[in-house]
């Protein structure tokens, strides 16, 4: 049931892999379907299909002989969403740069070598780009705060990420590991990093660092705004993001250090 010294059970990836396929589709998936994707066999399959209907993370939907995503995902979504949730310093903080930099404003926390989204601050004339939600954590070569954590990473735990390659999300998406090498050189000279169309063609990204009390990397101030309003206020928006990233260092240290507080 498991992959020989690496702690992986089978059972379990093929589980995971079968809730990756739903969450990725665009609508029901059949039991045939799902297999020829994952390349199961069939009794396989209805056994993974079953397991997880059981435990309502999937549905069988009857009439279309197929199968959904049930209520324990959505349940699993609440649960992340209260564990990465923020201090409200944070989020007032986020709000501060998102009016002045007329931005959807960012915060993103590290967990586990991801920076995940932890709080975004947007309004109708400045909306966050889609899908840059709370939870998104994928292709940080992509984007500013990814970019960052990936500059702030020992070399070993570096290339353990870039090992897997640099997928191209847009056509300005970074995609050569030396030029990407020589970008996370000059973020950790600078304390910046910033994208321009890399995620999403005519957008682009800036980020700061946040640290904790004791000076360690803990996430990151961000914005984002179409490419050409950032090239024409680079430096008022650049303002708005270190500054905020310096306010946010602030009132993450102070959250600890109340935590530690109620704790002793």
């Amino acid at each position: 049931m498991s992959g020989k010294g690496t702690g992986v059970l089978q059972s379990v990836e093929r589980a995971m892999r079968v809730l990756d396929h739903f969450a990725a589709a665009g609508g029901p998936v059949t039991a045939k379907e799902l297999a020829t994707a994952l390349g199961l066999t069939l009794p396989t399959t209805y056994h993974l299909l079953t397991t997880l209907v059981n435990g309502g993370y999937l549905v069988h939907l009857g009439e279309e002989r197929a199968y959904a995503l049930g209520h324990r995902v959505d349940d699993l979504a609440r649960g992340l969403h209260r564990q990465i949730a923020v201090p409200p310093e944070v989020r007032r903080v986020a709000s501060v740069v998102h009016r002045e930099a007329r931005a959807a404003a960012y915060y993103a926390a590290l967990r586990d070598h991801e920076m995940i989204v932890a709080h975004v601050a947007e309004c109708p004339r400045h909306p966050r780009i889609n899908p840059l939600g709370v939870g998104f954590h994928q292709v940080p070569h992509a984007t500013a705060f990814g970019k960052l954590m990936l500059a702030m990473l020992p070399p070993d735990e570096l290339e353990a990420i870039l090992v897997h390659g640099l997928p191209s999300v847009t056509a300005g998406t970074v995609t050569d590991l030396t030029l990407l090498r020589r970008q996370l050189r000059q973020v950790a000279g600078t304390g910046l990093a910033v994208e321009v169309d890399e995620f999403q063609a005519g957008l682009s990204c800036m980020a700061a660092p946040v640290t904790d009390a004791a000076g360690r990397f803990v996430g990151a101030v961000a914005i984002s705004m179409p490419t050409g309003r950032l090239r024409s206020d680079r430096w008022s928006v650049e303002r708005a993001v270190r500054l905020g990233a310096v306010r946010a260092t602030r009132a993450v240290s102070l959250a600890s250090a109340t935590r530690n507080g109620r704790l002793h």
